[in-house]
């Protein structure tokens, strides 16, 4: 279909007449230009004899030579001077494998202008004389790659003498740019597929200069061969004046087109509407199908007859009319004010006159706008300001003297420069004016200070107003003061930075400084430490003297520990009795050793709160980055929480350096396989679930169930802090089946309010590969009756699904006969082939987040989640991508076709009692809905 198109619009595009006939020469395809010259419109040609549309005089003997030419198998020319100019018409025989004509190709070339110019090429070169004479044609044939026959034209165009080019390949004398893609449509043509035979190349000179050819290429028979036929015009010298004919026939077009007034043409005649634009189906509410061939009388356009009589009296006396204001009617009844000017002209012999009318209704709707913007400008509750082109102040409303002090008359011809505040650099306004210049409109804050010298925040809105060509005119300035917005967002941003109780930085802000921190130790080749803290004895000091004495001993402890840090370091309070210290610019590991010190013996000095001695201590774990693998923010502060809980183990008071190098066992001790059973039994797991979301349309499409630790110690711990430890273990499969219930559990509840929503559960290998498997699915899903089993999905791994291929593809049957779909989590990072995709008849995959990351910055992730996308589009399946972390990979992925996502960027896990209300209140990002 596409080349179709780029077909379609090549034949409209070119100036000469070109056919494609059938042996029978009934008209197959036919150009505009064909037709306009037979004085008929394509429709009336496709499907009739084109014999039968020729002048009775030429008919016959045409018939005559077209049957002896497709008879014979060989190319004819004809040429015709009836009219008064010369055209010659050529036909080529399209032949198949067997040489049977199957079509013929025609192309009739106005040669009147060029006929003198060339008539020695044409004596010379008789056989392609219809080319040669259309302007200078270059004439090369050129056979299994080789040049056979060139033109004087031809060697003249590219500088080399015939004998240089005859017998020579033809591809080398292409520019690099084209040279593979001309390559690549000539073996297509070859090969019998229909490619376009008009395009543009660049061809090189014997002197090594490129000029542009125009080039039609059509293949023909030479000497009992298939062989190319190209025909070339060097367009180098002659495009301005093809570029002006192009633009004078493009401007018409253009204005005819996308001209907002409405614009008709009519035959005289008969009064039928023969063409209309847009603007006229718009402005009457008719489409072109009810329109074309009907009178303005049947259609009753007119809504006062007396306004049809006046524009027939004045075409009648002078040809024309100019802004004629009439009232017309639309297809609904609808009456509109319309300015209207008419001029006869002929079209295709026939006497036609065009129309246009503006719609002046809403030229009366825009001057009450301009009393509505006047009162508005002396009413507005924000001040204006109105300037010249080069800055100078025109007009100020009322609000612009109440915010700034000044008065009219004091500004009124004054450049706004004595607004400015000083506290924006040079820098600033030469961004501003080029944003203004470039965008046509600047917003955002700026700092401006009033006539009695006070600076003052405001928001600042500017447009440059053009006139007619574009040139601007005006700059217009709406700005309201926002200072007491600034004072209550700095009490805001304060609140939502700082703990209330101590005013140290909170979980927010220490995850803002620890990135920080992170970046500049990448930059200056430092080290950083990670001290987390939690006091010994805090919890009895509560319970005995209550939340006030606690509250006060907190804030006291904490002005201590802040006095033990350096300019730069961070003492943050996560809440409770636990801190959170990052020691910047550290030289070596020992060095940081001082500050811990401090640190402890500050927090078990005695504290004295009114009558009350109380002493703590402290236990506090220590991680340092940058570390042998890499590492985040978060998982820093893991490392540093799990060597405070050693600390703890060790007898407190004291800190405790985390090695990485034993974290493993460290863990595989202290959440062993007893412990996790343990925490089972005592119901200590929970699910967050994490929505997922369609970016496009911003509904919320189903949630993932993610299972979390709530461990009386140590808060609330993620999966991959505990199920490393039973993946080969049968307590996988168990905790799986208690996954799998609870999310049931939590759906029926969910249903019960009004909330229904899809969940994914994860399964994993150990828990897969149960031969059971299907049959406590069944017994499970029996158990929650109120719940749509089609409603469940559970995610496998795509390394555990292609470990049995053959269990797993037979197991997603059976689920799929019961309502249970499948996705394939991590998409990509295992062994992914389109067997395997084929076997495993999943819903959705989804798209490892390792990809998603990177793709902005990563070109081969880029690529990888192009391949993945498409792979789910060839095979039908749903496509869902993790790990969109900021709204540019939410847009990125919806250019590549993926809608679906879930991530940081949308929503973190969260617990179930908090999702119904996200679901209500979310909204995608702003720039995705420019996608839709």
């Amino acid at each position: 279909m596409k080349y179709a198109n780029y077909l379609e619009a090549i034949l409209n595009a070119t100036t000469e007449s070109v056919l494609l006939l059938d042996p029978q020469g009934i008209v197959l395809v036919v150009n505009e230009t064909a037709a306009s010259r037979l004085g008929l419109c394509v429709a009336d040609m496709v499907g009739k004899q084109v014999f039968d549309l020729l002048p009775p005089e030429v008919a016959l003997e045409r018939r005559h030579q077209f049957n002896e030419m497709v008879q014979g198998g060989i190319a004819r020319q004809t040429e015709d001077t009836r009219t008064g100019r010369v055209i010659w018409t050529n036909y080529y025989p399209v032949k198949d494998e067997n040489q049977h004509v199957y079509a013929v190709v025609v192309f009739a070339i106005d040669v009147t202008e060029r006929k003198q110019m060339e008539q020695a090429l044409r004596a010379s070169e008789s056989r392609y004389r219809s080319f040669a004479e259309n302007l200078p044609l270059g004439i090369i044939i050129t056979q299994d790659g080789l040049i056979k026959y060139v033109n004087n034209a031809s060697c003249q165009m590219i500088g080399f003498a015939p004998d240089e080019l005859l017998n020579r390949e033809f591809l080398p004398l292409i520019c690099d740019a084209d040279r593979q893609r001309i390559a690549n449509i000539h073996q297509r043509r070859m090969q019998g597929e229909a490619v376009p035979s008009t395009y543009l190349v660049g061809m090189v000179r014997k002197d090594g200069a490129i000029r542009q050819w125009n080039m039609h290429v059509s293949t023909i028979d030479w000497e009992g061969k298939p062989s190319a036929l190209g025909s070339f015009s060097d367009i180098t010298d002659h495009q301005l004046a093809d570029t002006a004919l192009r633009e004078s026939e493009e401007r018409y077009r253009t204005a005819f087109v996308t001209s907002p007034d409405a614009i008709n043409i009519t035959r005289l005649s008969d009064g039928c509407y023969i063409d209309v634009n847009e603007g006229f189906l718009r402005l009457t509410g008719w489409t072109r199908e009810e329109v074309i061939g009907k009178t303005a009388l049947e259609l009753k356009v007119w809504a006062d007859p007396a306004d049809r009589q006046h524009l027939v009296d004045a075409l009648r006396r002078d040809g024309y009319y100019e802004n004629l204001e009439a009232k017309f009617q639309g297809k609904d009844g609808r009456v509109i004010s319309g300015l209207m000017s008419a001029h006869l002209m002929r079209i295709q012999g026939a006497d036609c006159l065009l129309s246009v009318t503006r719609d002046i209704t809403e030229r009366k709707i825009a001057d009450d706008k301009l009393k509505l913007a006047a009162s508005v400008f002396s009413h507005a509750r924000e001040g204006i300001m109105i300037t010249d082109a080069a800055g100078t102040i025109l007009d100020v409303n009322d609000m612009f003297a109440d915010i700034t002090g000044y008065q009219r008359e004091e500004v009124v011809g004054q450049n706004p420069r004595l607004l400015r505040s000083d506290r924006q650099s040079p820098e600033f306004y030469t961004l501003l004016w080029k944003e203004l210049a470039q965008k046509g409109h600047w917003y955002g804050e700026i700092w401006n200070r009033r006539k009695n010298g006070e600076v003052y925040p405001v928001t600042l809105t500017m447009s440059a107003v053009r006139d007619a060509v574009g040139a601007i005119q005006n700059y217009v300035a709406l700005f309201s003061d926002i200072t007491a917005q600034k004072a209550h967002q700095g009490q805001l941003e304060h609140i939502a930075h700082y703990d209330a109780l101590t005013n140290l930085p909170n979980r927010v802000l220490l995850a803002d400084r620890l990135q920080l921190a992170l970046n500049q130790a990448q930059r200056r080749k430092k080290r950083l430490a990670v001290a987390y803290l939690d006091l010994d004895g805090f919890k009895l000091i509560n319970d005995r003297h209550g939340h006030q004495v606690g509250d006060q001993l907190l804030i006291e402890l904490a002005r201590a520990m802040k006095l033990c840090l350096r300019d730069g370091d961070t003492l943050a309070r996560l809440g409770g009795d636990e801190f959170v210290a990052v020691l910047i610019d550290l030289e070596d590991l020992p060095s940081g050793a001082p500050m811990l010190r401090r640190i402890l013996t500050a927090v078990a000095q005695p504290v004295q709160i009114g009558e009350l001695t109380l002493n703590v201590s402290a236990s506090l774990g220590v991680t340092f980055y940058p570390q042998a693998s890499d590492i985040d923010a978060d998982q820093l502060l893991r490392q540093a929480d799990h060597a405070m809980y050693q600390a703890k183990v060790a007898g407190k008071n004291r800190y405790h350096v985390f090695d990485p190098l034993q974290d493993n066992s460290l863990r595989v001790h202290h959440e062993s396989v007893e412990r996790i059973r343990l925490a089972l039994s005592q119901q200590e797991f929970v699910l967050h679930y994490q929505p997922k979301v369609n970016m496009r349309t911003g509904r919320v499409t189903g949630a993932e169930a993610l299972i979390r630790w709530q461990h009386p110690e140590r808060g609330l711990l993620t999966p991959d802090t505990f199920l490393p430890v039973i993946e080969n273990h049968p307590l996988a499969v168990t905790l799986g089946e208690w996954v799998i219930d609870s999310a049931l559990s939590q759906m029926e509840s969910w249903h019960a309010s009004g909330l229904d929503l899809p969940v994914s559960v994860n399964v994993g290998a150990r828990q897969l590969q149960q031969s059971d498997f299907l049959d406590r699915l069944k017994e499970i899903l029996a158990g929650h009756q109120g719940v749509d089993p089609s409603s469940l999905q559970l995610e496998i791994l795509e390394t555990s699904a292609l470990e049995d291929i053959s269990q797993v593809s037979q197991l997603i049957e059976s689920c799929a006969e019961m309502g249970v779909t499948f996705a394939l989590d991590d998409f990509g990072t295992g062994y992914s082939s389109l067997t395997y995709l084929k076997r495993l008849r999943v819903d959705t995959l989804k798209i490892d987040q390792s990809f998603v990351r990177d793709m902005l910055d990563d070109g081969d992730d880029l690529a990888i989640l192009e391949g993945v996308i498409g792979l789910a589009s060839a095979f039908r399946r749903h496509v869902i991508a993790e790990g969109v972390e900021t709204p540019a990979h939410g847009a990125a992925l919806m250019r590549l076709g993926c809608d679906l996502a879930q991530g940081y960027g949308i929503a973190r896990p969260m617990p179930a009692r908090d999702l119904p209300a996200w679901v209500a209140s979310w909204q995608p990002d702003p720039s995705w809905a420019d996608r839709t």
